[in-house]
C-alpha cells in the first residue's frame, strides 16, 4: 500500500523536509522532492534511484512549480500528498526590515505555497483523493516574539490559508491539515535558512536579544527530535479524518494553549463592550 502512495515534497533538502523525505523512501514510499538545487537533494538523499525524483525548484516561479509537478505526474502517474515545508525565518523588527526583505520572506512562505496548491489541486480533485500538508509554524499562531513579526506574520498568513483550503477541498475527499511546528533541532536557525536585517536599528535593544537568543542559545538546543516529526506527518497521513489544526512538540502545545488562554481571558473581560454593537443594544460611555 505504501509503495502506491506519492509524496510531493518542497524544502526537502535539508531540515524538516530532508528527515521527511528520508523516513518515506525508507518506507517504501515514492517521493517527489524539491530544492533550489538538485545537488543540495543528491548529497543527502542517495540510493533510492527508483522511487525518488530530485527536482530543482524556484517556489517563487509559478510557471516553474507547474513544470515540476508535471513532472512528478509523468514520471509517477499521480501525486497523492502535498508537503509544502519550503520556507525561511526573516528576523527583524517591522521598522527596520526593508521592502525588498520583507516582500521576499512572502514569496517563499506564501505564495511559494500557494504555486504549489494551485497547480497540484487539479490532480487531487479529478483523482478524488489526496491530503495537504501546510507547515506553518507555533509564529503562526503565537507572535509575541519582538524581531520575528514579518516572519510570524508570513505563518500566520499559511494558517489562514489552510483553514480556508480545508473548507474548499474536503468535498473532493481530499484533506488539508496545517502543521504548527515548536522547535525542532535542524538549521533552521543557522545559514541561509534564517536572515537578518540588513540595516538594523540599534535602539530595539529587545529584538536584538530575542534575535541572539535564537541565534546562540536556541540553535542547536531545541527541544524536538525531526525524525520524530517525519513518523508523526506519516502517522497524520493514515488517519481517516485528520486534523485541520495540529500543533507538533510539546513547547508548541504549551505556547498554543497559553494563548488560548488569554485570547478567552480577554474575551470574557470585554464580553459587555463586544456585545454592545449590536442594533438592538445600549452602549454607555
Amino acid at each position: 500500500m505504501n509503495a502506491n502512495k506519492v509524496w510531493f515534497v518542497t524544502g526537502a533538502s535539508k531540515g524538516l523536509g530532508l528527515s521527511l523525505t528520508k523516513k518515506l523512501l525508507a518506507n517504501n514510499y515514492r517521493v517527489a522532492a524539491t530544492s533550489r538545487t538538485i545537488s543540495a537533494l543528491e548529497k543527502n538523499i542517495t540510493g533510492f534511484s527508483d522511487s525518488f525524483l530530485p527536482l530543482e525548484m524556484d517556489i517563487t516561479n509559478d510557471e516553474n512549480v507547474k513544470a515540476s509537478i508535471e513532472k512528478v505526474i509523468a514520471h509517477f502517474g499521480q501525486i497523492d500528498v502535498i508537503v509544502n515545508n519550503a520556507g525561511y525565518s526573516q528576523i527583524g523588527t517591522q521598522e527596520e526590515l526593508s521592502d525588498k526583505e520583507v516582500k521576499q520572506n512572502f514569496e517563499v512562505n506564501v505564495f511559494g505555497l500557494l504555486n504549489v496548491i494551485r497547480h497540484s489541486a487539479p490532480y487531487l480533485r479529478k483523482q478524488q483523493s489526496g491530503h495537504v500538508f501546510n507547515i506553518s509554524s507555533i509564529g503562526g499562531f503565537v507572535a509575541n516574539f519582538p524581531g520575528f513579526g514579518v516572519y510570524c506574520a508570513t505563518k500566520f498568513a499559511v494558517a489562514g490559508l489552510s483553514e480556508s483550503l480545508a473548507e474548499e477541498l474536503k468535498s473532493f475527499q481530499i484533506n488539508t491539515t496545517l502543521i504548527y511546528p515548536g522547535y525542532f533541532r535542524t538549521d533552521f536557525l543557522s545559514g541561509d535558512s534564517v536572515k537578518t536585517p540588513e540595516f538594523p536599528i540599534g535602539e530595539y535593544e529587545n529584538a536584538r536579544q530575542v534575535e541572539q537568543a535564537h541565534l546562540n542559545e536556541i540553535n542547536g538546543n531545541q527541544p524536538n527530535d525531526p525524525e520524530k516529526s517525519a513518523e508523526v506527518i506519516i502517522r497524520l497521513s493514515k488517519v481517516e479524518n485528520p486534523p485541520v489544526r495540529f500543533f507538533m512538540g510539546e513547547d508548541a502545545y504549551n505556547l498554543a494553549k497559553q494563548k488560548i488562554q488569554s485570547l478567552q481571558e480577554a474575551l470574557d473581560a470585554f464580553k459587555e463592550l463586544t456585545y454592545s454593537t449590536g442594533y438592538k443594544s445600549k452602549t454607555t460611555i
